[in-house]
């Protein structure tokens, strides 16, 4: 999350060009949305599988990073793909990332949300629907999220590979055991990994691939590989100090 703030400042200050970072999570961590409230998080059931939580600078609700693919694409206001309203933006970029799993055979959309029905107030994000979520077969495969700061845009998300997706529900709290197991039950029934949609095989490397293929191919892009910047780095190392790793930020709510 760090790295990812990094970036944008970099990105608002004109050091860097606009980024497509891939990457993965260890140990497994469990991210809150900004404005998600701390007490929905497990501390005993954390610490004991040995996880770590952060805050996110994007809103939504907790996700657990693990056994996945996570992506964030940054760049400035005038960014054409970032063009137009929050919902714009996140159309069109959900275009790359649909066309990266067709890519991988997958028959996968993106719809908008339904007007109809409640709000939930669930703490997992793959319970939660959203604009133009991206689904497979009626069923969420990834999750986004986009802020937009004075810097510019940065929008993440994540794509689960392979693994329990209930997972999360044991490091957060619910009213009873039975709340637990039901928030469990409906999370198979509204969300999937690229595994229970297709089967086994896709690797990280595979799936990533994929999404550099189809950021190029959608939008006319030269993807060019890079290394974080030095000052990217150092910024970074200062938002973990300072924000990303103290209670002040992860804790407030």
């Amino acid at each position: 999350m760090a790295v990812d703030e990094a970036i944008l400042q970099a990105i608002g200050r004109g050091d860097v060009l606009p980024t497509l970072r891939l990457y993965a999570w260890d140990p497994p961590c469990l991210s809150l949305g900004y404005a998600q409230s701390f007490s929905d998080v497990d501390h005993e059931q954390l610490n004991g599988h040995g996880w770590d939580v952060v805050r996110r600078i994007t809103g939504g609700r907790a996700i657990l990073h693990t056994d996945e693919l996570t992506y964030s694409v940054i760049g400035h206001h005038d960014e054409p793909r970032f063009a137009g309203s929050v919902i714009e933006s996140y159309q069109r970029l959900s275009q790359g990332l649909l066309e990266a799993l067709h890519l991988l055979e997958l028959p996968a959309e993106a719809l908008p949300k339904s007007s109809e029905g409640a709000v939930t107030q669930e703490p997992v994000c793959f319970e939660a629907p959203s604009h133009f979520e991206i689904t497979v077969n009626d069923k969420k495969l990834i999750g986004s999220a986009q802020a937009r700061k004075k810097a510019g845009v940065l929008q993440h998300g994540t794509l689960p590979l392979f693994g329990d997706l209930t997972r999360i529900t044991d490091v957060l709290v619910f009213p009873s055991d039975e709340d637990r197991i039901n928030a469990g039950k409906r999370l198979l029934k509204r969300a999937t990994t690229i595994e229970t949609a297709m089967g086994p095989g896709i690797t990280w490397e595979q799936a990533a691939a994929a999404v550099c293929k189809a950021f190029s191919t959608t939008f006319t892009l030269k993807l060019e590989p890079a290394e974080l910047t030095s000052t990217e780095l150092a910024q970074a190392e200062e938002f973990v100090e300072e924000k990303y790793a103290h209670p002040s930020w992860t804790e407030r709510i």
